[in-house]
């Protein structure tokens, strides 16, 4: 066992964005887990600019109970933001991590915290075994984009890894010491290293509340996880338009060599068209690659502070 000292205290970090109809449901869920006995918890929920009333439930949370904390951001900052406010604030000798919209089950809570607490494993994390309920077409773009990253990044990013994790105070400082703003919880994780116990589950629905991750979203969060922890874009990108090169080079040749011997026009404006049409294609494309980078590092220079709390408890 690690040498905590008893009672070891768990700090639950639940990041919210328009949840009010969730709060009290994942609360009550988390206490019905059977932790050990004399275990104390705490309770982190950050409040990511909210518009309906959850801070107003967790104000109520709070005052009812005093191990209930709550964090309100000046506006919505993002998930991101709100996972690493409470990594900052949670004082436990170790840290869970989950959803409040209930998808992610609390009764594992103590099977990972005997994992952890074992001395063995530094985080215990969670993934689901199925996506029942999911659209087809988010599915299927959700599987291509963890196969994607397993081939083009140094990070093993498990296939369904869910922010469901508990984790020791040696792996939550070392989360913690990334300063980068442009931050992909999914890459960040494993990348710290460590051993990490994974236990599975199989898709649970929301218990309130609709997601608020369209697929233009979720989309736009793949591209922002693939640029964090991989350079490989920019290198196919160059591949390509070399391998263009070669290929136009060569088309030049056979054009002037057909009409040196045959004295045949060169014909056809439809395909020129379509050559032209192509490159210039690829070439925004690149273009796109390379600012995806460039505003990465524009975010990084300027400094700017991950989030403004506005209010606290």
């Amino acid at each position: 066992m690690e040498n905590v000292n008893e009672p070891y205290k768990i700090s639950v970090v639940i990041p919210c964005f328009n949840e009010e109809a969730a709060i009290e449901a994942i609360y009550n869920a988390t206490l019905k887990a059977a932790l050990p006995a004399g275990c104390e918890i705490e309770f982190v929920f950050v409040d990511d600019g909210s518009k309906d009333g959850t801070l107003d439930e967790l104000r109520k949370l709070a005052a009812k109970d005093g191990r209930v904390h709550y964090i309100s951001f000046s506006r919505n900052f993002g998930k991101e933001a709100a996972l690493l406010a409470g990594l900052r604030w949670s004082r436990g000798a170790y840290t869970v991590t989950l959803d409040a919209d209930g998808q992610d089950p609390p009764s594992l809570i103590p099977q990972m915290l005997e994992a952890v607490s074992s001395g063995v494993y530094e985080c215990a994390g969670t993934r689901r075994t199925t996506r029942k309920g999911e659209p087809a077409a988010r599915s299927f773009f959700a599987r291509l984009f963890y196969a994607l990253m397993g081939k083009i990044t140094e990070v093993d990013v498990v296939d369904g890894a869910r922010d469901f994790r508990l984790m020791n105070k040696k792996y939550r400082d070392a989360v913690l010491s990334l300063p980068e703003r442009n931050r992909f919880s999914k890459g960040v994780f494993p990348w710290v290293g460590f051993k990490i116990k994974w236990f599975e589950y199989e898709n649970i629905e929301r218990t309130a509340g609709a997601t608020k991750w369209s697929f233009w979203k979720l989309f736009l969060y793949s591209i922002d996880g693939i640029t964090a922890f991989s350079s490989k874009p920019l290198a196919v990108a160059s591949f390509i338009g070399v391998l263009l090169f070669f290929i136009s080079a060569a088309f030049i040749v056979f054009i002037a060599v057909r009409r040196l011997a045959y004295g045949d026009p060169v014909a056809g404006w439809a395909s020129t068209a379509c050559i032209v049409l192509f490159c210039s294609g690829f070439q925004l494309f690149t273009i796109g690659v390379l600012g995806q980078y460039l505003a990465k590092v524009y975010t990084e220079v300027k400094q700017r502070p991950h989030y403004i709390i506005k209010e606290t408890r």
